[in-house]
Parts: structure tokens; C-alpha cells; sequence
């Protein structure tokens, strides 16, 4: 069987679309897990993991507002096929 692989223009990294929506998801879930984390570890009397998932949690946390200003720009953040690249700066 042969694999049909999509034809590289050498302008990848100007045209390529980051997959948002999952960024976003696993962003979510680091979250959820990280705040978890940190609860387990102060019950547990471990100060000191739950400020490391403390830190993660504030990380994951900004990586989801991130991402969501990059859903709210629109296609001239996450160019789709009909998006033209921008022009050049002189």
C-alpha cells in the first residue's frame, strides 16, 4: 500500500497551523491534574511537592489564556487554507 504524503512548498513554517483545540485540551488537563496535586500533597504534609504542582498549576494556567487569545484572533493567528500568508515587511 502506498502513502500518500501532502507535497512540501518549503514554506512550512510561515504557512503551518498549529493544532489549537488540543493545545488547549491538554492545557485543561494539566490543570485538573495539577490542582490535584496540589491538594493530594498538602493533605499529605508534603509542602514541598505541592509548591512544585503549585508551580505547574500557575504554568498551565497561563498556557490556557494563551492559547484562548490565540482561538480568539482568529485566522490571522491560526491561518486556515483560504488565509493568504502576509505580506512582507519592507
Amino acid at each position: 500500500m502506498h502513502l500518500v504524503h501532502p507535497v512540501r512548498t518549503g514554506d512550512e513554517p510561515v504557512t503551518a497551523r498549529s493544532p489549537l483545540r488540543l493545545r488547549l485540551g491538554l492545557a485543561l488537563f494539566g490543570v485538573v491534574w495539577a490542582v490535584f496535586g496540589t491538594i493530594a500533597f498538602l493533605l499529605a504534609h508534603r509542602p514541598w511537592w505541592a509548591l512544585a504542582c503549585g508551580l505547574l498549576w500557575l504554568i498551565a494556567t497561563v498556557d490556557v489564556f494563551v492559547i484562548a487569545r490565540h482561538l480568539r484572533q482568529g485566522p490571522h493567528y491560526q491561518p486556515g487554507r483560504d488565509v493568504p500568508p502576509y505580506r512582507k515587511a519592507p
